[in-house]
């Protein structure tokens, strides 16, 4: 007759690992946010609307969560007493012309009261299923939230390096002509000219590169919302704004992850499985009655129509199953070990991903700074060699000189694109990983 209670001996010591340090007032945490708060901008979340709404694997786990509710239902019912009513009639003589008429009416109840705890752990069970099936759906929502903002933000990454490839290859373009110019002055060569068409051309076939990557995360993202092949509006990089980041106390997961919810949920069944096996060993009580109206197999006239009415309890004590309740039992108990194991299990699994996760993004942050640095220096390599090589007196510089500042300079802005989205796809990969998206 016991209700489920969550274990206390789970191991959640160091569950996040070394990296993180549990903020004091926030015991929820960033995976508590509903993902309308975290992704603000207003593009994203019309897209992650339409993708909750249309999304088939959303609208089948409406459904199902629908049966479970029924089947809930049938759990519930069956602690009333079931009713029943079958009318018979019949007709006999031996004189045709007066016919003896019989009839009843009989209206039959039946209550299984059932041995101790079995229709209680039923019910529970079926809560339980009915939960599992919210939980799964909540799954499906934190993994669509986060694959239609990874590729929203895709989108806005490969636009960002297209857009300073674009440049990068109207430089390009600059340089040949000012090369051929100078070969046509006798201050250049064939050489140095093939070499500038050749690194113009290799950014030329990179815009082709990125198109194809644009339409490809378009369609992508199509397949996730439902909808044919189509643009995509969107804003930018910059237009996301990370919150603050609180990962919360290990044992928030269970609150916010689907998975570790799940893997509970899984336990709660397998305990009311071994409370059933056990009730299996107690008595099963039946009480049945039927009240019905007859008239006694005789006509009406000389023998008018009578209440008839018997009421009947049996009490089944099981004794010798050959070994069935007692195998049940032992199955159930090792199930239910089964289940907990899992638990834990999917409590290290959720650690190491916030881990994982956290260390992504420190190290994203960690090279802003850095490459920003970066770029700084190449810009100011980029002008001074330019400048040296079109001045050309001193004869310092040549066109190699010229062509490695200016691929390391497109190098870096594309690194930094990258890095920016990089910091973005780890903070998203955080928040899933505390549980979030999960909720509206």
């Amino acid at each position: 007759m016991k209700s489920y209670e969550r274990p206390t001996d789970l191991q959640t010591d160091g569950l996040y690992g070394t990296t993180v340090t549990a903020p004091e007032g926030s015991p929820e945490g960033l995976g508590a946010k509903a993902w309308r708060e975290f992704f603000t901008d207003p593009t994203l979340q019309q897209l992650i609307e339409r993708g909750l709404s249309q999304n088939v694997s959303m609208r089948q786990l409406d459904l199902q969560i629908l049966e479970a509710q029924e089947y809930l239902k049938c759990s519930k019912l069956a602690y009333i007493p079931s009713l029943a009513i079958a009318p018979q009639g019949q007709l006999s003589s031996r004189d045709w012309n007066e016919p003896l008429k019989f009839y009843t009416i009989p209206l039959s109840a039946s209550w299984q009261i059932g041995s101790f705890g079995t229709l209680r752990n039923a019910k529970k069970k079926a809560e339980v299923g009915v939960e599992q099936m919210r939980t799964a759906r909540m799954a499906v929502q934190q993994s669509l939230v986060a694959n239609i903002a990874n590729l929203y933000y895709t989108l806005c990454m490969l636009d960002a390096q297209l857009v300073t490839s674009e440049q990068t290859a109207k430089n390009w373009r600059e340089t040949v002509d000012f090369t051929k110019k100078l070969m046509a002055a006798g201050r250049s060569n064939r050489a140095a000219v093939a070499q500038t068409e050749a690194n113009a051309l290799n950014v030329e076939a990179t815009l082709l590169d990125l198109r194809e990557g644009i339409a490809t995360a378009e369609n992508a993202l199509c397949t996730i919302l439902g909808e044919a092949p189509h643009h995509i509006q969107r804003t930018s990089l910059s237009t996301f704004k990370a919150p603050a980041i609180e990962t919360g106390i290990p044992m928030a997961l269970l609150q916010n992850r689907p998975d570790v919810k799940q893997a509970e949920l899984k336990l709660a069944s397998a305990f009311y499985d071994v409370n059933s096996a056990k009730a299996a060993f107690y008595p099963a009580l039946n009480i049945s009655g039927t009240l019905g109206y007859t008239n006694n197999g005789s006509s009406i006239e000389l023998n008018p129509a009578i209440w008839i009415w018997n009421a009947l309890a049996s009490l089944t004590q099981p004794i010798f199953q050959n070994g069935r309740l007692i195998a049940q039992k032992k199955v159930a108990k090792m199930q239910q070990e089964e289940a907990m194991m899992a638990f834990q299990q999917a409590l290290i699994a959720a650690g190491n991903e916030v881990n994982t996760a956290l260390i992504s993004l420190q190290t994203a942050e960690g090279k802003r700074d850095i490459i920003a640095a970066q770029i700084a220096s190449l810009e100011t390599a980029v002008e001074a060699t330019e400048a040296l090589y079109k001045d050309n007196v001193s004869r310092q510089v040549n066109y190699l000189n010229v062509l490695t500042a200016q691929t390391g300079l497109l190098s870096a802005q594309l690194g930094q694109i990258s890095n920016q989205f990089a910091t973005i796809q780890a903070t998203i990969a955080l928040y899933q990983a505390l549980g979030g998206g999960s909720l509206e």
